[in-house]
């Protein structure tokens, strides 16, 4: 299967067909739709019938790749073994086991030096011989397959949408962009307001020789990075490569196209710009006298001050309206220092300049300082979150803003934000997308089956859930554990289940893996009509060896199913959630599930990872900042698809074309998928 098909499969859920031919595929056409049920997706009307139409051999071979990749979507492409065979049934109270254990050997300290202690002792057909026939039910995931275009017609649309969207994209998203850029060399994108998305097309339109799209010095930079396969957020250093002459004639083209008053960007960067100098050569390019200035100043040869430090300066000063003048030169840079402006005594100047520059500012600018006002109304903890979903809180010891001020502002960010929404027409939306945060950036955010942005909440159906986490090493011997921690309503008075506490009441632990040299699998069962706590948050520490982004494979989901169903540990019809665990941080905090006041069940999305420590991360260990941090994101007030819906609702004429919004794709419209796409311009 070529990466382009898998991406138009597993992101919109779309089959692209490019064949004209005609012939009678009915027949593989219902096995495939058959074999898709078995992992919980079913062919569209539409789909079904025009495969029916295609000659047999290009269904069979065309039904091998749909097959394919949505098994890896939902989890199914391995071998989903568990360490008890009979598991959930049959399971030790973990004092026994280790008692079993030990009396097989010569007392030991050690759990990994305990015969037939972290490793599997039975095969995967030894395990389904174990398991009843699952028994499928009405409220299993059934996920539609639709027909879609040609494989160019798809690619097209992804690319455009990836390209032209308005959050910053997870690192798999900025992949996906890469190669469906190349794929894709002669679409250029009418608007691309990200600058790492920028970066990315800007390196296939340098290798294929077509003009570059730059309006700061950065964009250069991150362009070198992406063509150095580095980090074109500008985070980490990056290793420069030797550019070809061509290339280093568009690059120093591109600086030289800018005006010198771009040059004090330079000094965020500093070191980098005096890398890519030595790569490029600037005085071999006499015809590019501004691009080697700009080079002057990252070695101090020029001296420039930038606005940004002008304005600290002022700050520091307590010169607040002086500083608000320097800002009042960029836009964007004046609203996201407008909480400190205010802080600082501004009043009434502040909100004024903020009116004037709010319709030069992007939408998701404008959305963010929306979410972050509201907050400021009841104040909590903060919590703070790199791109890497890693996380960390703070008391919040800053000054409380006056409440009428506040009040005015959102006022005018409502004004601003909806006087940039089109018409909708007749608008339909799905209560349950109601509650789902929204993609203000997508960075924390892997793509996978049910993923939805951080804050968003979701119901929880179903007797028994069931989370899992799936592994498989790289190079050595790594152990990762799955763990779930519950508390009460005020997140106190903990409990865990975990490899040091198998069962209890209402929950059920697999057993404990400590190598996955062919891949391992843990799960945890939870009977949510006995659970005796309010909070179940799912963790995975890890507890020896690779992180998650250098094992071969990793990835955690969660399952919903009736305790009459029988089946093996992994039935993948009943996955509601998968993506892949990433990142740097030792310990991931996928989602929270939370009861409600009438009992049932919500999930709120987490997408964090703490640092945790190199090695012997358990729940025990980390149970303190696990639930502070959890803590901090249950009770922010995130901005929702419900506050767009209101403000798209008060614009509907009630004529025209329907603009859908929902968790359905089959249903079409704006989707967890694209939701990026109801981002303001």
């Amino acid at each position: 299967m070529s990466s382009i098909e898998e991406l138009v499969i597993t992101r919109r859920l779309r089959v692209p067909v490019d064949s004209q031919a005609d012939g009678d595929g009915q027949a593989p056409a219902t096995q495939l739709d058959a074999a898709l049920l078995s992992v919980g997706f079913v062919c569209s009307p539409a789909l079904l019938r025009r495969l029916a139409g295609l000659p047999g051999e290009l269904v069979i071979d065309l039904g091998v790749r749909v097959l394919a990749a949505v098994r890896r979507l939902v989890g199914d492409h391995v071998r989903h073994n568990a360490y008890f065979v009979d598991f959930p049934a049959n399971v030790p109270r973990t004092v026994d086991f280790w008692a079993a254990l030990m009396r097989e050997t010569v007392p030991t300290f050690n759990l990994l030096d305990l015969p037939g202690y972290g490793r599997y002792q039975h095969t995967f057909a030894e395990l389904v011989a174990a398991h009843g026939e699952f028994v499928a039910m009405a409220g299993d995931r059934v996920t539609v397959l639709q027909l879609g275009g040609t494989l160019q017609d798809e690619a097209r649309e992804l690319y455009l949408s990836l390209a032209g969207s308005e959050i910053p994209l997870a690192a798999e998203d900025l992949a996906a962009l890469r190669t469906l850029a190349a794929f894709c060399p002669g679409e250029t994108p009418s608007r691309i307001p990200v600058r790492e998305n920028q970066a990315v097309v800007n390196e296939v339109r340098l290798t294929s020789g077509l003009p570059l799209a730059v309006d700061t010095v950065t964009d250069v930079l991150r362009l070198a990075c992406a063509c150095s396969g580095g980090d074109v957020t500008l985070l980490t250093p990056t290793r420069l490569r030797s550019f070809r002459r061509p290339e280093r004639r568009a690059l120093l083209a591109a600086l030289d196209s800018l005006k010198t008053s771009k040059h004090a960007d330079v000094l965020r960067h500093r070191e980098q710009w005096k890398r890519l100098g030595e790569r490029l050569h600037p005085h071999e390019y006499p015809q590019f006298p501004r691009a080697a200035q700009l080079f002057e100043v990252a070695r101090g040869v020029r001296e420039v001050r930038s606005v940004e430090a002008k304005v600290e300066m002022a700050m520091t000063a307590g010169r607040t309206e002086e500083a608000l003048g320097l800002l009042e030169q960029t836009p964007g840079a004046l609203l996201r220092r407008l909480d400190h402006l205010l802080r600082a005594g501004g009043g009434s100047s502040v909100l004024k300049a903020a009116e004037r520059a709010a319709p030069d500012v992007s939408g998701r600018v404008l959305l963010s300082l929306r979410e972050h006002l509201q907050n400021r109304l009841a104040p909590a903890s903060r919590t703070f979150t790199n791109r890497y979903g890693r996380a960390w809180t703070a008391a919040d010891t800053r000054r409380p803003l006056d409440q009428g001020i506040v009040a005015h502002a959102l006022a005018m960010l409502d004004a601003e934000i909806a006087s940039r929404l089109p018409d909708p027409g007749e608008l339909v939306v799905d209560p349950d997308v109601l509650e789902v945060a929204l993609p203000l950036s997508g960075k924390a955010v892997a793509p996978g089956l049910g993923m939805l942005p951080r804050g968003s909440v979701s119901p929880v159906d179903g007797e028994v859930l069931r989370f899992f986490v799936h592994w498989r090493e790289a190079s050595q011997r790594t152990d990762y554990d799955l763990s779930a921690l519950m508390l009460d309503d005020s997140f106190g008075r903990a409990t865990q289940i975990s490899w040091t506490n198998y069962r209890s009441s209402f929950a059920t632990y697999s057993g404990d893996l400590t190598e996955a040299p062919e891949g391992a699998s843990e799960f945890i069962d939870l009977r949510l009509g006995k659970v005796d706590k309010s909070v179940i948050i799912p963790q995975v520490n890890i507890f020896a060896g690779e992180a998650f982004d250098e094992a071969a494979e990793a990835f955690f989901g969660y399952m919903s199913r009736n305790s009459t169903q029988k089946g093996l540990p992994f039935e993948p019809r009943t996955v509601r959630a998968k993506s892949d665990l990433r990142g740097s941080g030792r310990v991931a905090l996928p989602l929270v599930f939370l009861r409600g006041d009438d009992g049932g069940w919500r999930a709120k999305w987490l997408h964090l990872y703490l640092r945790g420590y190199p090695s012997f991360n358990q729940v025990e260990g980390n149970r303190v900042s696990t639930s502070q941090l959890v803590r901090s994101i249950v009770e922010r007030n995130y901005l929702t698809v419900g506050y767009l819906a209101g403000l798209l609702q008060e614009k509907a004429s009630g004529t025209g074309p329907v603009t859908r919004i929902g968790l359905d794709p089959s249903a079409g419209g704006y989707t967890p998928s694209t939701l990026h796409e109801l981002i303001p311009a």
